[in-house]
């Protein structure tokens, strides 16, 4: 059990991204096409956050051409090259899942001033 905590403490990134739930983030992903990797953007609201320690997850979620999409992204993945908060959001909830129901302005989270 102990080199278990070991390896997942040294997997651990020093700067884990200060993420809220409701916050607008725009993550920047490694993309390996073949001998190339390049970083693509993925930009969205944070509906949930799950796990702790090495598993702990994010899902990120907006609206692509009228279609609803959602990622999920570990938080100490070396994928995720960077997370950059846009905005923060003001909300009372830990899981934003009524999003998904939600259409056009409605599904708009007010800025936390």
């Amino acid at each position: 059990m102990d080199a278990l905590k070991l390896i997942s403490d040294s997997s651990l990134k020093a700067e884990a991204p200060e993420i809220n739930i409701g916050s607008t983030v725009r993550v920047h992903v490694k993309i390996r096409e073949g001998e190339r990797e390049r970083i693509q953007v993925f930009e969205g609201t944070i509906i949930a956050k799950k796990g702790s320690g090495i598993s702990s997850t994010f899902t990120v979620r907006r609206v692509s051409y009228g279609v609803g999409v959602e990622r999920v992204f570990p938080v100490h993945s070396p994928n995720v090259a960077k997370v950059e908060v846009v905005r923060n959001g003001k909300v009372r909830r830990s899981k934003l899942y009524y999003l998904r129901d939600r259409v056009g302005k409605a599904a708009k989270v007010k800025e936390k001033l």
